[in-house]
């Protein structure tokens, strides 16, 4: 059962969770009947969450960012945002809820411009639970979202060295 009207959430911030809570909202919303889709930009790494997901029934998870992706720029990551916006925009229209993950990350870094996510969110069907991640979220996308959550880093274990733990942080 569809939703009658569907909101723009927006999960950013330099704190850890973004990803997690938009995570928890799909799985949510997948014991409710909806269908998600889940659009991970940038990252290429495979994760936990990406394991299990597609174990799911109406979960789809796709990642679209090129394995080892280390925020040097290369002409396939352009190549990739730009796959992954089109892709956003045909997903759009057959899911209930969507995650575009890390989208204002591939934005700040230049992968794709503010206005063809502005147009997707202003595009996007009445129905249709809408949810960006990433630090760094833009103004005009703010502005047009529903729900804003900005998730502060108070303190973080990779401070005193410690790097991403397996089944933890991916």
């Amino acid at each position: 059962m569809p939703l009658k009207k569907g909101f723009v959430h927006i999960y950013t911030g330099n704190g850890k969770g973004k990803t997690s809570a938009a995570l928890g909202l799909c799985l949510r919303a997948i014991g409710r009947g909806l269908k998600c889709c889940f659009l991970q930009f940038v990252k290429g790494k495979i994760t936990g969450e990406m394991l299990v997901a597609n174990k799911l029934s109406n979960f789809e998870f796709i990642q679209l960012g090129r394995p080892g992706f280390d925020f040097k720029i290369v002409d396939e990551d352009y190549i990739r945002a730009e796959n992954g916006i089109k892709l956003a925009e045909e997903k759009i229209k057959e899911s209930d809820v969507i995650v575009l993950d890390e989208i204002n990350v591939a934005i700040h870094l230049g992968l794709i411009p503010v206005e063809k996510v502005v147009k997707l969110v202003k595009e996007k069907p009445e129905s249709v639970e809408l949810i960006l991640t990433g630090r760094h979220a833009k103004k005009e996308i703010i502005e047009l979202a529903d729900y804003v959550t900005e998730i502060r880093l108070l303190k973080h274990p990779f401070y005193r060295g410690v790097h991403g733990r397996k089944g933890i942080d991916y």
